[in-house]
């Protein structure tokens, strides 16, 4: 029987936890926080219970999951896990000093893996004495419902690691999609354009709801600046600021100043009572609707394509991890099938007409 252990009792960790347990494992987990040790059970069942009360789950199977997870006191408690998962704060220094105690208390077989959204699995490693165990499993929010994790290679990672991480994972029942360790590895990286071009189009005085209704009207449950309110302005801007910093600010990721704006305000969605369009509905798509499509799906396949170019991953795993990741209609390669030579068109179009600070912005790969 395969053991897991997991560090961090946040919402992440314990979703990971649930993860794990609900498909059969033995879970040890821990916190250096001694509340969110000692309330994650209660919270455990709270995740549980709507699930029983609407008949997806017997209580039987239930208490069989909250059965299956030890909540133990230290990492010390952790002997004996075949796999450790991390999901603690996003500071490397933290990651780097949490993996070089586990590699004194865990066996030499077991497999060390940080659910890290946005730091070098390669800079994680580097301190440890077997880097070769180290890998990135990063799970999507909520961990129990989604069904994409990106599983994250490094030079130094060893195939077994790899291989072993994979079908411990996909015996959780998720579709684990390796990636190459580049900053927003697949999906946080090639969603980008999904929100970026839509806010540069309201730098050119389009509506938000225009926008998002257009896009609906194309098969998205979303649009860009309802998911922006989803997840909140705020967290959306970070993240667009981490990859701006990590991608040596190329223009393809730029922060626009309405999204900067929006965060300024306070508007920062669901979580504050306005966003971009929160809580208002969009309406019917408007005249140009294929071509607002045409204009942000011409960014992802280029984005996609650019991903692809650096090598690591292909259009297949690509198109799976933002159909899964992001619960996209298609995958940029599909979409480019369906657009075909438009996309050219569209993207020297955009370039042509970029402002300065967009220059190049458009450019597709080479090669």
């Amino acid at each position: 029987m395969t053991t897991i252990a997991v560090i961090g009792l946040g919402t992440m960790g314990l979703g990971i936890v649930q993860t794990w347990a609900a498909a059969g494992f033995d879970v040890l987990a821990t916190d250096t926080h001694e509340p969110a040790r000692a309330t994650a059970q209660a919270r455990l069942l709270a995740a549980l219970t709507p699930r029983v009360e609407a008949g997806k789950m017997g209580p039987s199977d239930r208490d069989a999951i909250l059965a299956r997870v030890r909540i133990v006191a230290d990492l010390s408690m952790l002997q004996g896990a075949d796999l450790a998962v991390e999901a603690v704060v996003e500071r490397l220094e933290v990651k780097q000093a949490l993996f070089a105690k586990l590699e004194q208390h865990l066996g030499p077989g077991a497999i060390l893996a940080t659910n890290t959204s946005s730091l070098s699995v390669t800079a994680i490693a580097g301190g440890l004495r077997h880097p070769e165990r180290l890998l990135g499993l990063h799970f999507f929010n909520p961990a129990p419902v989604m069904k994409l994790v990106e599983l994250v290679s490094h030079p130094a990672a060893s195939t077994d690691a790899l291989t072993r991480a994979r079908a411990i994972t996909e015996a959780a029942g998720k579709t684990v999609i390796q990636c190459p360790d580049r900053p927003g590895f697949i999906v946080n990286r090639c969603a980008r354009p999904f929100y970026g071009e839509a806010l540069a189009m309201v730098e050119e005085v389009r509506s938000p709801l225009d926008i998002d209704a257009a896009m609906m009207a194309a098969g998205y449950r979303l649009g860009p600046f309802a998911l922006i309110d989803l997840v909140g302005a705020d967290i959306n801007l970070a993240a667009t600021e981490s990859l701006f910093a990590a991608m040596d600010r190329h223009p393809r990721y730029h922060v626009f100043d309405a999204l900067r704006a929006q965060v300024a305000k306070g508007d920062l969605g669901r979580k504050s009572g306005t966003g971009f369009v929160f809580p208002q509905k969009p309406g019917a798509p408007p005249a140009d609707a294929d071509a607002i499509v045409l204009r942000i799906e011409a960014a992802l396949i280029n984005e996609a394509a650019w991903l692809l170019s650096e090598g690591g991953t292909t259009r297949e795993w690509i198109d799976t991890a933002l159909k899964l990741g992001l619960n996209f209609p298609r995958g940029p390669f599909e979409m480019q099938a369906r657009h075909g030579a438009a996309i050219e068109t569209e993207l020297a179009r955009l370039e042509a007409r970029a402002p300065a600070h967009l220059t190049s912005r458009y450019l597709p790969p080479t090669g």
